[in-house]
Order: C-alpha cells, then sequence, then structure tokens
C-alpha cells in the first residue's frame, strides 16, 4: 500500500490557444504480488483542483475534482521496475469517463517493509481527453 503525490498535465484548447494545465493529485496504490514478477494493482487518484476541458469533440468539460480508479496488471522485468496497464473508470459530476491507464513505477526499497515509488502514467479516456502523470509514492509492504 502506498501513497503518492502527483502532478498530472493536461493539454486542452483555450480562448487563448493550446496550454497545458497542470493539476494536483493524489492517490492510494494496493498492489497484491503473486510472485516476484507478476500482481494486480488498484491506483486510485483524486485530482484536487477543479478545471476544464476541451474533449475531442469541440465540446468544452468542466471537471470537479475526479477520481480515477484502475485496475492493473502488474510485470516486474528487472529489480525494482514496474510495468502496469488497465482499465479504469473516471468518476465526477457530470460524466463518468472509460480508461486504459499505462504505467511505470521504479520501487526503491528503505528497508523494514517500507519503499519510495517514482511514477509515471499515461491515461486516455474513451471520446475525452488524455493526461500524463508524474509523482513519488511511499509505500508499506505487508
Amino acid at each position: 500500500m502506498s501513497a503518492v503525490l502527483y502532478h498530472t498535465y493536461i493539454g486542452t484548447e483555450t480562448s487563448d490557444g493550446k496550454e497545458l494545465l497542470i493539476v494536483p493529485s493524489v492517490g492510494l496504490d494496493l498492489e497484491y504480488w503473486f510472485n516476484e514478477k507478476w500482481g494486480i494493482g488498484s491506483h486510485n487518484d483524486l485530482e484536487l483542483i477543479s478545471f476544464e476541458v476541451e474533449d475531442r469533440e469541440g465540446t468544452f468539460i468542466e471537471k470537479e475534482t475526479p477520481v480515477l480508479l484502475t485496475l492493473d496488471v502488474l510485470w516486474k522485468p528487472w529489480k525494482g521496475l514496474v510495468l502496469l496497464a488497465g482499465p479504469g473508470v473516471e468518476f465526477e459530476k457530470e460524466e463518468n469517463l472509460f480508461v486504459i491507464r499505462g504505467g511505470l513505477e521504479y520501487e526503491l526499497e528503505l528497508g523494514s517493509h517500507w519503499d519510495v515509488a517514482p511514477t509515471i502514467f499515461y491515461d486516455a479516456r474513451k471520446d475525452a481527453y488524455n493526461t500524463f502523470s508524474v509523482g513519488i509514492g511511499i509505500g508499506k509492504r505487508f
């Protein structure tokens, strides 16, 4: 289990042209490892501010602190490097969106079953917008 702090990057159109929104986010990750190489994980994020984005059809969408829940397959090909991918749902007051997540983590053991993990995620939302997140997590193994 780990707590994660992120910056989520969202490319969008505004009246001033293209802009990159940077949204602070927090996460709670739960992972279960079947063996040294394979596991499953639930990676759950809360974007901390409300923002407006343009979807692929050109419609502006107001997002009010959306919550993203994913269920991912985890694969550890080398040392602490973890590749992950899976489906999810972004829950928001106006509209829920289907999401496909892909990402990387690198788990660095601190001792006494604690670790720190830099993370990078790419989230593709169906018929909407995509995001790129960079974060750092502190985790405890049980």
